[in-house]
């Protein structure tokens, strides 16, 4: 029954994410073309930004259907990496492309004689972006609240509506007091807001392609739990790495008390174990190389 409830909640959360990956990537072609009617560099920003959270939607979405794809005897870890890989481009895509608006921000403030901008058209753009984000996290919000990776594009979606607040306001300056400026003002905003999460992402494929333990997960925790496990004498060569995001491994020898293996229970002393890892580390995939007390790696028990 649990199984059955998580795989319906798992479907429901890709139909979720599809609708609302389609009302962005809708947004995020209007915003572009009313980014060069408008001559609004705010709206280029924004439309970068939307782009942000369509593509954070895709790597949802990837996420959700790779979690449920088996693996095979050539990827035998299935095909999560490909999330890392499209992840490490776009986030090289969103640094390139906030510097580029960065440095056109500021030079139209230097220079703001050169720049002329629409804002009633930029007005309506922006309102149209504002409504769909405001759509997209109310389909999100029931699911966000019990799925880690829906809850990613949920807070996604609702930067980009702080952006199109951003662009509306620069709208209104634009409209009642002729000042262009107010335009460029908000594109760097919105860059400002798109490059700490480019450089998050990036930091975090470089984690995981370099193959560091989690953020958050403590060796020296997992070392303590298992020693603390009955029947277990040491443990070394422990390693801990993730796939992708949300999918941690876990490898490690442990050295069990004779009397566990004279008494057949080294297998006992395993699923519990893994049981444990599960339960308070969150990592569903380990794999344990059980020794007995006199095996010769016992000298790298604290290794």
């Amino acid at each position: 029954m649990h199984d059955h409830a998580h795989g319906i909640r798992g479907a429901d959360n890709r139909r979720l994410l599809t609708i609302s990956l389609s009302i962005t990537a809708t947004v995020f072609a209007v915003q572009l073309a009313g980014a060069f009617w408008t001559g609004s560099l705010a709206l280029l920003a924004d439309a970068v930004h939307m782009l942000t959270d369509a593509i954070a939607l895709v790597v949802a979405l990837i996420a959700s259907a790779v979690a449920a794809r088996p693996a095979d005897d050539r990827r035998t870890y299935g095909y999560q990496r490909a999330e890392v890989l499209g992840a490490l481009v776009n986030a090289i895509v969103l640094i390139v492309l906030c510097v580029t608006v960065a440095v056109e921000g500021v030079r139209r403030l230097i220079e703001p004689g050169d720049a002329e901008v629409a804002g009633g058209w930029m007005l309506v753009v922006a309102a149209v972006g504002l409504v769909a984000n405001a759509v997209s996290m109310w389909l999100l919000s029931a699911a966000q609240r019990r799925s880690l990776n829906v809850r990613g594009a949920y807070l996604e979606v609702l930067g980009d509506l702080v952006g199109s607040a951003l662009v509306i306001v620069a709208a209104v300056v634009i409209l009642l007091t002729g000042w262009t400026a107010a335009d460029a003002i908000a594109s760097l905003a919105i860059a400002a807001l798109i490059v700490p999460r480019a450089l998050g992402l990036l930091r975090e494929v470089v984690s995981v392609l370099a193959e560091s333990a989690p953020d958050g997960t403590s060796v020296g925790d997992i070392r303590a739990h298992i020693l603390a496990a009955p029947g277990v004498a040491a443990v070394h060569d422990v390693h801990v790495w993730q796939l992708t995001r949300g999918a941690p491994v876990f490898t490690a020898h442990v050295v069990v008390e004779q009397e566990v293996v004279d008494a057949g229970r080294s297998g006992l002393v395993l699923a519990g174990l893994q049981e444990c890892l599960a339960e308070h580390f969150d990592v569903a995939h380990s794999t344990f190389q059980i020794e007995s007390a006199g095996h010769a790696d016992r000298g790298d028990a604290h290794r």
